[in-house]
């Protein structure tokens, strides 16, 4: 019996394990996850939005699979019957001189083919959000949201329905070629597969250079930090209120977001955190930071974007900033509205040469594929990542 190895329990590993498993019946799938759980880390720690492609880059893997994966997301949730709220977006611009930004975002979420997608007026904004204020906006009614925890905890059933298996409590620490197979070393012994996916979200890096040997990219840890509103106040908000991002990152800007048990969070914010697995400001891990300075390409990005950090650090220590940014939009939400709510960390990807990498990131190499940069919209493209991993391993 051929074997595929799946490093990673997060909703990528797992919908990749999903679909080769449903494509190739009687083929062993094993999946390694270092926790006791699914999902325990950006799967687990995430906005839960379920994005429409409004940002991406026409043409590039997260547009394509953006697209491709929240309709399929959309079905698998239906069918499911998994959380599913179409709670829809506005993308707000609140002054003149965002309005050039705010066309460019038109122009790529028109290029996208975002369904539904409307252009509003000041009397539209307050139709759609009536306590939200600008300008002009974009609407994307089908934008929706979800809890890709839950999502993972099914997909994790359906590769236990075909004969697979999560093997929980298996953290990785080394991958090497032999005999003409694949040996993942574990806590718990080796593993012996035919074929590999590497998917270790924010240890991607380091796991993936066992396999290939390529230092870059580079992980950086971005710890998410949201205030989650006050019930008197969370119905103010209707659904998901954005600003107009900064086309120099990968980030969206702090946003007021719907979770589907009827909570309202205002975040995230974008701090660089000094341990990957850093949810709380104190936590700090010698090796992460270790890994942080060694990396040329940190000083880089360090030196030309020192400004936006500053920013950043000042909304993550003081609610009063936080929420001066975020009440631009919505002003009837103030620092009294709101207490400390949860916090994810984001493995971005960081070249060489200082810059963030913008899309996915997936390399095929010698009967290993690394996943070494799948921020979001990963989660909501994750069936449609499986898909395009999946066409291009070679049937075992």
């Amino acid at each position: 019996m051929q074997t595929l190895g799946v490093i990673g329990g997060g909703i990528v590993g797992l919908a990749i394990a999903r679909e080769f498993g449903r494509r190739h019946p009687g083929t062993r799938i094993e999946v390694y996850e270092k926790e006791a759980r699914v999902g325990a880390h950006q799967t687990g720690h995430n906005s839960g939005v379920l994005h429409a492609g409004v940002y991406y880059a026409p043409g590039s893997l997260k547009a394509r699979l953006c697209a491709r994966g929240r309709d399929l997301m959309v079905e698998y949730l239906t069918e499911h019957h998994l959380p599913l709220a179409r709670c829809g977006k506005i993308v707000v611009a609140v002054s003149d001189e965002e309005l050039g930004r705010f066309e460019a975002l038109e122009r790529t979420a028109r290029a996208n083919g975002v369904p539904g997608l409307r252009r509003l007026d000041r009397a539209g904004i307050g139709e759609i959000e009536p306590h939200a204020v600008g300008i002009a906006a974009l609407h994307s009614p089908l934008t929706a949201i979800t809890d890709f925890a839950t999502v993972a905890a099914s997909f994790a059933e359906d590769v236990a329905s075909t004969g697979g298996v999560v093997l929980l409590n298996h953290e990785v620490t080394g991958i090497r070629h032999a005999k003409g197979r694949i040996e993942v070393t574990t806590g718990r012994g080796v593993r012996r597969v035919d074929r590999l996916v590497v998917c270790a979200g924010l240890q991607a890096d380091r796991v993936s250079r066992w396999a290939d040997g390529a230092a870059e990219p580079r992980v950086v840890p971005f710890r998410g930090e949201y205030l989650r509103v006050r019930p008197a106040k969370q119905d103010l908000v209707r659904g998901l209120v954005y600003p107009v991002p900064d086309p120099r990152y990968p980030f969206l800007g702090v946003h007021f977001t719907r979770r589907v048990d009827g909570a309202l969070d205002v975040g995230p914010n974008a701090v660089l955190a000094l341990a990957r697995e850093g949810y709380r400001r104190r936590t700090v891990r010698a090796r992460d930071v270790g890994d942080l300075v060694s990396w040329p390409g940190f000083w880089r990005m360090a030196g030309a974007h020192w400004r936006t950090g500053v920013r950043e650090v000042r909304g993550s220590v003081s609610a009063r900033a936080f929420m001066r940014e975020a009440g631009r939009y919505v002003p009837s939400i103030t620092e009294a509205d709101v207490v400390r709510g949860p916090a994810g960390v984001r493995a971005q990807a960081l070249d060489r040469d200082g810059a963030l990498v913008d899309d996915f990131r997936i390399n095929h190499e010698d009967g290993i594929t690394t996943v070494r940069n799948a921020p979001s919209p990963a989660a909501t493209s994750s069936m449609a990542i499986a898909e395009f991993v999946c066409d291009r391993i070679a049937s075992p």
